[in-house]
């Protein structure tokens, strides 16, 4: 059976409170998800002073400030992930946290991340995809915003330096994403295009589309969750509650189980009512020893543990071997 990965997405709905996102690790270990993200930048390094915010964060944050204004509110020092780091692992729970910058890179190499997750918006940033390759590490890259050219000019630059195994995840880069917008589809195309396995990075309101992402082949699946979808900051409203992410987890759990094999055939639990649902052929009326078989005197009913219905031309026609009383099943 496979087993999706699931990346429960806290990002910066901490608010830049270690507390907080301690809180976020708890919730994501309780949804049962297999790892918690966070995400990692130096102020300097990221964003200029002008850099102006999306506007799905203006409208989330109810003001409009700088990018850098709005992200010094929500980042935790190095300091900070050290320590979260370690308390993933006393709670049982895998710490991933993206990089934005290189020194972000060299930290969280330093504190044992065993693989990198590469945002969409980092996905045309050539140092940076070269740093991370070098590394040689597994790496998970989301799509959005993307040509099918220019993820193919990252892989090549992944490649060309050496990178582990290479995930993509197909994404749409909006919050909330529309449905209309998803283009779900196009996981299934970047797997034909580049052979690698592929998931999916969920920005929709819900958990329909990660679900369908899993039923279609999906082996990541990354999802924003935040502790109250109340709480002031960007992103917590495009952000599943706890319950609601336990939820998603359970389904597509649901979803592996539902998966099998691929091979057709009846299952364990079916076979004992193959009998109960299916027909055989039966008298429809007295018929006696020596009569010929015909649509006037026979028919199909429940159960199936007589002659099959499927050998109807081979029955009409030939004579019946003893009485049958109607509703009898008929012998050759």
């Amino acid at each position: 059976m496979n087993h999706t990965l699931i990346i429960a997405e806290a990002g910066v709905n901490h608010n830049g409170s270690l507390e907080l996102a301690k809180k976020l690790v708890d919730a994501a270990y309780e949804s049962g998800a297999d790892i918690v993200k966070f995400q990692t930048a130096k102020l300097s390094s990221l964003v200029t002073k002008t850099a102006p915010t999306a506007e799905y964060q203006q409208e989330n944050m109810g003001q409009e400030l700088s990018q850098a204004e709005m992200l010094k509110k929500l980042l935790l020092s190095f300091d900070n992930f050290r320590e979260l780091s370690q308390y993933c692992k006393s709670v049982g729970i895998q710490f991933l946290s993206t990089p934005f910058d290189l020194e972000s890179i060299d930290f969280l190499e330093e504190i044992g991340c065993t693989f990198w997750k590469i945002p969409s918006g980092e996905i045309t940033n050539l140092p940076y995809l070269e740093r991370l390759a070098r590394t040689e590490k597994p790496i998970i890259i989301s799509t959005g915003m993307c040509t099918l050219e220019e993820v193919s000019d990252a892989v090549d630059i992944l490649k060309q330096n050496h990178a582990g195994k290479i995930i993509l995840l197909h994404c749409t880069t909006q919050y909330p994403a529309p449905y209309l917008e998803v283009n779900l589809n196009a996981m299934q195309t970047l797997q034909k295009e580049f052979g690698f396995e592929v998931g999916y990075s969920d920005h929709t309101k819900g958990i329909e589309v990660p679900i369908a992402a899993v039923a279609m082949g999906a082996t990541v699946i990354e999802k924003h969750f935040t502790l109250d979808r109340n709480m002031e900051g960007p992103d917590h409203k495009a952000s599943l509650e706890p319950d609601e992410l336990a939820a998603m987890v359970k389904a597509i759990r649901n979803i592996e189980l539902a998966a099998g094999t691929g091979e057709k055939k009846p299952s364990e639990s079916e076979k004992k009512n193959i009998v109960i649902a299916r027909k055989s052929i039966i008298a429809s009326r007295n018929i006696k020893k020596g009569e010929i078989f015909t649509e006037n005197n026979l028919t199909t009913k429940r159960p199936g543990n007589g002659i099959s219905p499927m050998k109807w031309y081979e029955i009409l026609g030939t004579r019946a071997s003893r009485d049958f009383d109607e509703d009898e099943m008929i012998e050759l």
